[in-house]
């Protein structure tokens, strides 16, 4: 697992929280803050997904 693996991960979870405070609170702008760190999160992981795939010898 390298860097924009964990990037990725701790983006999708700060992203799920204000999602989910967002949700609670009735804060439009916060849960929506949450889904774009979540959707930023998924792309760092298919990055690292893709780094990880350049590495490897066919």
């Amino acid at each position: 697992m390298d860097n924009e693996h964990v990037k990725g991960a701790a983006d999708k979870v700060s992203g799920a929280v204000k999602e989910g405070v967002g949700k609670a609170t009735g804060d439009a702008s916060l849960e929506a803050k949450g889904k774009i760190d979540t959707a930023k999160g998924q792309a760092r992981e298919a990055l690292g997904d893709a780094k990880d795939a350049m590495k490897k010898p066919n």
